[in-house]
């Protein structure tokens, strides 16, 4: 629930009614669970607890359940994470011809660390095990674009295509 400036109000939010249409459509139906976290973490953009709640009350199962779910599976995220998510691959290719420096120089570019988000929420920096892109080593993928045969020092070009 939102407040409303300017009369103090609670009222829902446009993401609050979309939850209770999903968990509308789920209630009831065994083995709704990772369905409805899939859907709550598209609307929201990750899972807030206040969320979890709501999931555990209108599905009518216990807190611990759900959040073992969501800690369980790597899908899922408890804090917000950025506009666009930076995948560095180190997989044996990577790792090889340089992934770690690349990764190292995200990470100073950034000023987070594996997993972190920037604070204007602008990146989420990630490491994978392989992106399946060996032949363009060392490589990144920023959402759904691949970028291959990186050196550092295009990394700053690269990420001011992400604003």
């Amino acid at each position: 629930m939102a407040v409303c400036k300017c009369t103090g109000e609670q009222v829902e939010s446009p993401q609050d009614v979309q939850l209770n249409e999903l968990l509308d459509h789920y209630r009831g139906y065994a083995g709704g669970l990772i369905p409805v976290l899939q859907g709550a973490q598209e609307i929201y953009g990750y899972l807030p607890a206040e969320v979890l709640e709501t999931i555990s009350q209108e599905l009518k199962l216990p807190f611990s359940e759900v959040f073992g779910v969501v800690t369980f599976y790597a899908q899922f995220h408890l804090k917000p994470r950025g506009r666009n998510i930076i995948r560095v691959c180190l997989g044996t290719a990577c790792h090889v011809l340089g992934g770690s420096k690349i990764f190292q120089a995200l990470k100073d570019e950034l000023g987070v660390e594996n997993g972190g988000t920037t604070e204007d929420l602008r990146f989420t920096l990630e490491s994978v095990a392989c992106i399946g892109a060996c032949g363009l080593a060392p490589c990144i993928m920023i959402n759904d674009d691949t970028h291959g045969r990186l050196v550092t020092s295009a990394l700053k070009n690269i990420l001011e295509q992400y604003k």
